[in-house]
């Protein structure tokens, strides 16, 4: 089999995977492209090749209006407290990057030699910016219904009629019981940071309360880890709160 006929079949699985037949698949090949894969074809004098950046912009801002569309559609009970806090989870971060490992879109994606040995098709960044590419390839080749439709197969379950709706993150909660409480916001602050890039354990942050640590988180990011120390403190304050509910 060819290296065109191997990238085909590829091509062919992730398709199938994502529900959706592309009419123009170069615009699906694009979204594949990431940056260090461009800039090694540029280094060898093919400079036509163009990343995936421009379609993830595109793509995230459109799945924002398809997934508030849905939402807007499936919940005509919700408050627009609920409606946001709903958007906001189904298209952070995580969730994208949980959606891509599901469609397994790593294997697909085009990188530069040393991003492909340090594990790029495994890294969070890489595989939630492919998705939102993927998204903004499917409006192009498709329209905003196709978007849509992929967006109801995706997130069935967040979408229907009688999915709960998303409790307030936890950084804001906290954030409200400690102000409604003592008059003050929680500060957070870095107390290690490893500084390998890409490190699941690399930041860990600190939430302080008028000057009292009271837990701490470890993730990859600054605002993982922020989300992690905020989810412990509100259990302790819970248990040193219980008038507050």
């Amino acid at each position: 089999m060819t290296r065109e006929e191997e990238r085909s079949a590829v091509l062919d699985r992730l398709e199938a995977a994502l529900g959706y037949r592309f009419e123009t698949r170069a615009l699906l090949e694009n979204a594949l492209r990431h940056s260090s894969y461009t800039h090694e074809r540029a280094a060898e004098k093919d400079a036509g090749v163009e990343n995936n950046e421009r379609l993830e912009f595109l793509g995230d801002a459109v799945l924002a209006v398809a997934v508030a569309h849905s939402l807007y559609v499936a919940k005509p009970d919700w408050r627009e407290g609920d409606l946001t806090r709903a958007l906001h989870a189904l298209v952070e971060g995580r969730s994208l990057e949980k959606l891509a490992r599901s469609f397994e879109v790593g294997a697909a994606i085009e990188l530069g030699r040393t991003e492909r040995q340090s594990g790029g098709r495994e890294k969070p960044s890489i595989l939630e910016n492919a998705l939102e590419a993927i998204v903004g390839a499917i409006y192009l080749d498709g329209g905003l219904d196709a978007v849509t439709h992929f967006i109801e197969r995706s997130f069935g379950e967040s979408l229907a009629a009688d999915a709960p709706p998303v409790r307030r993150d936890p950084k804001t909660e906290f954030q409200e019981r400690v102000m409604a409480t003592v008059g003050e916001f929680p500060a957070y602050h870095v107390v290690d940071d490893s500084l390998v890039e890409g490190d699941e354990n690399r930041f860990t942050l600190e939430v302080v309360v008028q000057g009292r640590p009271h837990a701490r988180g470890v993730g990859r990011t600054k605002r993982a880890g922020e989300r992690l120390a905020a989810e412990a403190a509100l259990v302790q304050w819970r248990v040193d709160h219980p008038e507050e509910g």
